[in-house]
């Protein structure tokens, strides 16, 4: 769905390669947000904690984070689109969804981006630097009757250890409908963890490897499998689970 909102422009290209470790202003009340399809609208707070007002843009893309707002061609309506947050306050951004045809049989994973634009300097002061910051954060659309409940789906998920040319790595697969993220994970052998802790997200039927380094050998079916993932609130749940042949 196409939109005539063009504020982003050469300065949301800017923010997105500027998002280093400098900090933004506006914060997002959430860390991923979860659309439940018999919802009318979902809605997502955000707080400008800075000294100063900002100027924000919001939108929705489906994958590709060069996309512009006017671009893009994601099935929702984000309300407003852009907006002035003062210092100290809060703005509320109600999504909905166009009702566009997406699977039944499983989460669709989209992306809300939210442009922080700082007002002009009036300090005078001519090569002062002045940055744009955008943050990024999941949409997970969720039909309703998935087979089985979201938070039985890390319980199902199939571990192996494989061999590769650098050593050993843990692979899962996600026989679920929907999207798991693990923060980390690993193999338990006589107590001691060979972990990996690059986080991954397992795409419904999709796999994700994690490289265990210092891993001595192909462990044996049975051994222990720890694991962390986010929940639908944001928070981490740490899971066991056993290697498979």
């Amino acid at each position: 769905m196409k939109r005539n909102v063009s504020l982003c422009g050469w300065v949301c290209l800017l923010a997105l390669f500027l998002s280093g470790p400098a900090k933004a202003s506006v914060v997002i009340g959430a860390t991923r947000v979860v659309y439940p399809a018999s919802e009318r609208d979902v809605s997502i707070k955000l707080t400008n904690n800075g000294s100063s007002p900002a100027l924000v843009q919001a939108w929705v893309d489906a994958g590709d984070p060069a996309v512009l707002p006017e671009n893009s061609d994601a099935p929702f309506v984000l309300t407003p689109p852009v907006s002035r947050l003062d210092p100290s306050k809060g703005q509320t951004l109600r999504l909905m969804f166009t009702g566009a045809e997406l699977p039944q049989d499983k989460e669709s994973l989209f992306w809300l981006n939210i442009l922080e634009v700082p007002p002009v300097s009036t300090s005078g002061v001519e090569t002062e630097l002045q940055l744009a910051f955008r943050s990024r954060i999941k949409i997970f659309f969720r039909p309703d009757n998935l087979s089985g409940a979201v938070i039985d789906a890390p319980k199902q998920l199939r571990w192996q250890v494989k061999s590769v040319a650098d050593g050993w790595v843990l692979e899962g697969y996600n026989p679920t409908p929907y999207y798991i993220t693990l923060v980390k994970a690993g193999v338990v052998i006589s107590e001691k963890v060979f972990s990996s802790e690059n986080g991954e997200m397992l795409s419904p039927g999709g796999k994700a490897t994690f490289s265990l380094k210092g891993l001595p050998g192909k462990p044996s079916v049975g051994t222990q499998v720890d694991f962390t993932v986010i929940n639908d609130f944001g928070g981490g749940d740490a899971h066991k689970s056993k290697l498979e042949q």
